[in-house]
């Protein structure tokens, strides 16, 4: 195998595809990233997977001499990224005879880097052992813009459990139907559901629900913000057992979570005895204030909702500290109430609010409250409030 690349490119596609390297592996092979080269087409395939994660990218090079080969990732990281931009060549030709490429067992594979001053060698392992990246077999894929899934990925990460005693809500739940697909987090104190269209309905209207771990749909996020265009398609295929995201020449696939995951739609109430519309950006800024005290002792802020002056009041008292108060206007409807919240849970899921103006839905004081957007997505937060000691 023989290939010259651009310092960038091999750098920038190691450090995504390393994110999925295990830190522990089970087996020394998973400590490396499979490079596989196309002489044909010159393009070059980077794979790294933990049998949970898998991540794979690929970039143009020029491939004087096809092959495939794991090189272990930490070590090829950390030399790459330090090297000077310009062309680096790669070339796996054999350490003082001791081998021929492509030996079976990989023993004695020394990896050459030459950037346009040094020579870096590395040993290598043979390919053969290194797993494949699971396929899912007659599944249609469903098609959503880059846009439409960052947002989706967006309004739910934040809102998973990072407790893995539960497991099944450390992830996001995914709901395929005909023409949109549904994201929904929850741990337990709070839950974010967001719908998203999809570009191409698909056929039946069969509908398909997974839970995907948080952190392979983090990297997604990540892959997704790295270099992809908001108009562009990523290709989702669904199954129990397996999710597979392609789009351009990148590839993430992850295992779903085992588990039943809870009936959120039974907890969003359907009818409520109070509305109020706040500009968000200011609710926002005031509990950021407030929480400055909050923080102090038990991380809870009080809203006192007023009618009749179309107000709402933002309090916090931190016992031994002192005590904040700030009023911002509201739109209001239904009678005053007095209502607690753990302010982190309740800005974390403001913020993601994709509107500029929100709706705060509500019953009772100890009853579930939903934030929705005006206008834009079609979001839904909810927040459990707090009981205020008196």
């Amino acid at each position: 195998m023989k290939l010259i690349c651009s310092q960038s490119d091999l750098s920038s596609n190691l450090s995504l595809v390393s994110r999925a390297v295990p830190s522990r592996p089970t087996h020394p092979v998973l400590a490396n990233i499979l490079l596989q080269a196309d002489a044909k087409t010159n393009q070059v395939s980077l794979t790294a997977f933990d049998l949970s994660l898998g991540i794979r990218t690929s970039f143009s090079a020029e491939v004087l001499e096809g092959g495939t080969i794991a090189l272990p990732a930490k070590l090829l990281v950390d030399i790459t990224s330090r090297l000077p931009e310009g062309e680096i060549t790669l070339d796996d030709a054999c350490a003082e005879g001791s081998y021929q490429s492509g030996d079976a067992g990989g023993e004695g594979i020394i990896v050459t880097l030459k950037p346009k001053s040094g020579r870096y060698q590395v040993r290598a392992m043979g390919a053969e052992e290194f797993p494949e990246l699971p396929i899912i077999e007659n599944a249609e894929a469903i098609t959503l813009t880059t846009a439409a899934l960052i947002e989706g990925l967006k309004g739910s990460l934040f809102a998973t459990s990072s407790d893995e005693t539960k497991q099944v809500l450390t992830g996001v739940h995914l709901t395929l139907k005909q023409d949109t697909l549904e994201f929904a987090a929850t741990d337990g104190h709070r839950l974010a559901v967001l719908e998203t269209t999809n570009e191409r309905p698909v056929e039946g209207s069969e509908q398909v629900e997974v839970t995907v771990p948080a952190k392979a749909l983090r990297e997604l996020q990540r892959m997704l913000g790295h270099n992809s265009t908001s108009e562009e398609t990523v290709a989702v295929y669904l199954d129990q057992g397996q999710v597979v995201f392609t789009w351009q020449n990148q590839r993430l696939t992850s295992r779903t979570l085992e588990g039943q995951y809870p009936a959120y739609r039974q907890l969003i109430p359907r009818q409520f005895e109070r509305q109020v519309t706040l500009e968000r950006k200011q609710f926002i800024s005031t509990l950021e204030r407030i929480a400055v005290l909050a923080d102090q002792k038990n991380n809870i802020v009080k809203i006192s909702i007023d009618n009749a002056n179309q107000e709402i009041t933002l309090s916090c008292e931190a016992q031994d500290v002192g005590s904040g108060t700030e009023s911002m206007p509201a739109q209001i409807s239904g009678e005053d109430i007095d209502i607690a919240f753990n302010v982190k849970y309740l800005m974390e899921g403001l913020k993601e609010l994709p509107s500029s103006e929100i709706q705060m839905h509500l019953n009772q004081s100890l009853t579930p409250v939903i934030f929705t957007p005006l206008g834009g997505l079609k979001m839904t937060y909810l927040a459990m409030p707090v009981q205020l000691r008196s």
